[in-house]
């Protein structure tokens, strides 16, 4: 290239440039944050899921190095590329006031168990924070999690879970926070129940500044929340001079990014649970991924209804039936397979204690489906016997249950067979979680993400507060590798490429070259990157980036 570099609205061709040397052009040459990076260990033999070389830290380490999310899957509005504690200096934290929000869900557990990856996370970023000299203060709401609301028994199972003496704070209120005289490196101090403040769910600006008072650093470690406007994940972040992810929230999040990856084919949701009318913007995202929706809940009958097929009366959703036509509709558009129950276990109303499978075209009257059919489940098991990447949210469940019935565990089943055969497994929601987990060999892998309603937000497209107020972070650097088929190709780069219409159809031209495109206008990136997708273009990549020029030296200085 030449000694000086013009960039004009329009297209520039890097014939002589090889790509290995274009993450230059894009790194800054400031960052808010330069020095050591984490040394993950393990604690009590239990491995931690972002230590070592295995699968998912290796995952962890590549999705957390970018921002521009283009190689397999679009970058979500609600995903930004943010800051985390393994990122942070670890001698920064010495001496200073960390809050931490911990999940409740996690680790307040009975059957709390280290082994289980999202416990062992959530644990590292206490015990990391706490052996990096920081005065750790700890904050959660535990209300549907123990018996017990009072703060005492809490710290007691807490200083069992980190093997570290937890303190309880005692006197929160709306508008004070109790004097901790005397706070120490010794010791980890709790606060009061959040469930018992009011002005915590309507995230008072007022509570916020008290509950952060004399904090340094918050940390959010409760991804269960991610979805809520809360003071204690969302308010302080705005009182302190950083906010950054806990280990635990950025394993979880890092699956959540994983949703968006379509390389692995085909690609299969199952997908339980009802009130589709609140989930059918879902859709739009599963179909541009996906190459198969197998339905196994309620939300079936709607679809079913949709298709033509005979349903009681009863079972229908008649305001969610133009979202179903219109699942139907994109389904068929994408060429994405729709599977739905062809029979059901069936209990007669008059008797509970009798069962019988029907046909799903068949159902008598007096009858309530139960769970899925015999031919339902083979029919199940033989589309996914190919498959390589597949998410599992929402429940088996229907209008009633019975203990006669085990369609889900022989779901379950299947999953963990499939998991041994190099499938890439994601299963979201409580229930399905720990059958999963009750029914996986020792061999399978398999993520779980046990909050459902995190994962429906993200799929419907929208910004999740709980990481939007965390601290953003520049990439310190951008795997091109996994980006491009052949990355050694030269590089043509499409400066305002507007909806892409002109990079894909070069990209489509030549493949024997690369194309960039650089747009401001999110909305004509995400439909552009729709048609990547579509099309499986691998050497025509498009994002939305904000371009800030200042030509000085004959350089360029930031891009």
């Amino acid at each position: 290239m030449g000694h000086l570099v013009n960039f004009f609205h329009g297209t520039v061709f890097l014939n002589k440039l090889c790509f290995r040397d274009c993450p230059k052009l894009f790194k800054r040459k400031t960052c808010s944050y330069t020095g050591k990076f984490v040394k993950f260990k393990k604690y009590n033999g239990a491995p931690l899921a972002l230590q070592g070389n295995g699968e998912l830290a290796n995952h962890v380490a590549n999705s957390f190095n970018h921002e521009i999310y283009i190689s397999n899957g679009r970058q979500l509005n609600g995903i930004p590329h943010i800051r985390t504690l393994r990122e942070f200096p670890r001698e920064e934290l010495f001496g200073k006031v960390v809050m931490v929000r911990f999940d409740s869900n996690i680790l307040l557990k009975k059957e709390c168990d280290e082994k289980n990856q999202s416990v062992s996370n959530a644990v590292y970023t206490i015990k990391y924070l706490h052996e990096a000299g920081a005065k750790v203060i700890l904050v959660s709401d535990w209300i549907k999690n123990t018996p017990e609301l009072h703060i005492k028994p809490v710290t007691d199972f807490l200083s069992e879970v980190l093997q570290t003496q937890v303190v309880p704070v005692h006197g929160i209120s709306f508008n004070k926070l109790p004097k901790m005289n005397g706070i120490d490196k010794e010791n980890i101090h709790l606060l009061e129940n959040l469930s018992n403040i009011k002005e915590e769910v309507s995230n008072c600006l007022e509570f916020a500044r008290v509950l952060s008072s004399g904090v340094d650093i918050f940390v959010n470690d409760s991804f269960s929340n991610a979805h809520k406007v809360l003071a204690s994940t969302v308010g302080v972040t705005r009182f302190c001079y950083a906010s950054l992810a806990g280990f635990h929230f950025e394993e979880r999040l890092c699956l959540l990014k994983n949703l968006a990856e379509a390389s692995r084919k085909p690609y299969v949701a199952i997908i339980g649970g009802g009130n589709l009318y609140d989930k059918a913007t879902s859709f739009q995202f599963l179909a541009s991924r996906c190459q198969g929706f197998v339905f196994v809940g309620m939300m079936s009958f709607q679809v079913m209804h949709a298709l033509g097929v005979s349903v009681p009366c009863n079972l229908v959703d008649h305001n969610a039936f133009n979202d179903a036509l219109d699942i139907v509709r994109l389904a068929r558009d994408r060429n994405v397979q729709i599977l739905y129950p062809k029979d059901f276990w069936c209990r007669k109303k008059c008797d509970p204690k009798q069962l019988q499978v029907f046909p799903s075209h068949g159902i008598l009257d007096g009858w309530v489906p139960v769970d899925l059919g015999p031919l339902s489940l083979d029919e199940i098991g033989s589309m996914l016997t190919n498959c390589k990447k597949l998410i599992w949210i929402g429940p088996v469940k229907f209008v009633d249950s019975s203990k006669y019935t085990n369609g889900a565990s022989k779901i379950a089943r299947i999953l963990d067979q499939l998991s041994q055969n190099n499938c890439e497994i994601i299963v979201v929601g409580t229930m399905a979680s720990k059958l999963v987990r009750q029914e996986k060999s020792s061999l399978s892998f398999i993520n779980i993400i046990e909050n459902a309603s995190v994962v429906w937000e993200f799929l419907k497209g929208r910004k999740l507060p709980g990481v939007m107020a965390v601290d953003r972070g520049y990439p310190f650097e951008i795997n091109w590798n996994s980006i491009y088929s052949d990355p050694a190709q030269s590089l043509v780069v499409d400066i305002g490429s507007g909806n892409g219409l002109f990079l894909l159809e070069m990209a489509r031209r030549r493949q024997d070259l690369n194309f960039l495109g650089l747009e401001i206008n999110e909305k004509l990136v995400l439909r552009c990157l729709d048609s990547i997708h579509q099309f499986g273009i691998e050497n025509g990549v498009q994002t939305l980036i904000s371009i800030n020029l200042s030509i000085d030296g004959g350089c360029c200085r930031d891009l």
